[in-house]
């Protein structure tokens, strides 16, 4: 396989699974009836930044296989599995505090991610970073919500 090939198979693989995911647990009138912290976006920005978000993380995915490093492919695919089950978790099967546990993992998974590229691969390791940045936003707003909404 080429490496634009396998780039492509990339993007396919988590921009399609991310927005098809997306798509399949849309957040639906039990979200919309959720009281929600003062900081919560408007619905509309999700898919974009999701959108971004998915192309910087299959670049990345694709440059540390290219390199065939090791340690950084098994976080990689560790978030994102943890990425795909949250949206399942939270929407799907409306569990807030399951999704919250899903997405503390899933920040441990980026920041080990991070942390193992950060010397061998730092393009990969920088276009983490808004991810990061994001959820450890979403972490917050998960929270929030599971907290305003208990009981």
């Amino acid at each position: 396989m080429s490496r634009s090939q396998a780039l492509l198979l990339f993007l396919v693989l988590v921009v399609g699974g991310g927005l098809t995911i997306g798509y399949l647990t849309l957040p639906g009138e039990w979200y919309a009836g959720l009281v929600k912290p003062s900081f919560n976006p408007p619905n509309w920005i999700f898919a974009p930044v999701w959108t971004v978000l998915y192309i910087l993380i299959a670049i990345a995915g694709w440059r540390v296989w290219d390199r065939e490093l090791t340690a950084p492919q098994q976080f990689w695919w560790a978030q994102l599995v943890l990425n795909f089950l949250w949206s399942p978790a939270f929407f799907g099967f409306q569990k807030m505090g399951l999704a919250l546990a899903v997405i503390v993992l899933l920040l441990v998974a980026i920041v080990g991610f991070i942390s193992v590229t950060w010397n061998s691969e730092r393009v990969s390791a920088l276009l983490f970073v808004p991810y990061l940045l994001w959820v450890a936003f979403a972490t917050l707003l998960n929270a929030s919500l599971w907290t305003l909404n208990a009981g």
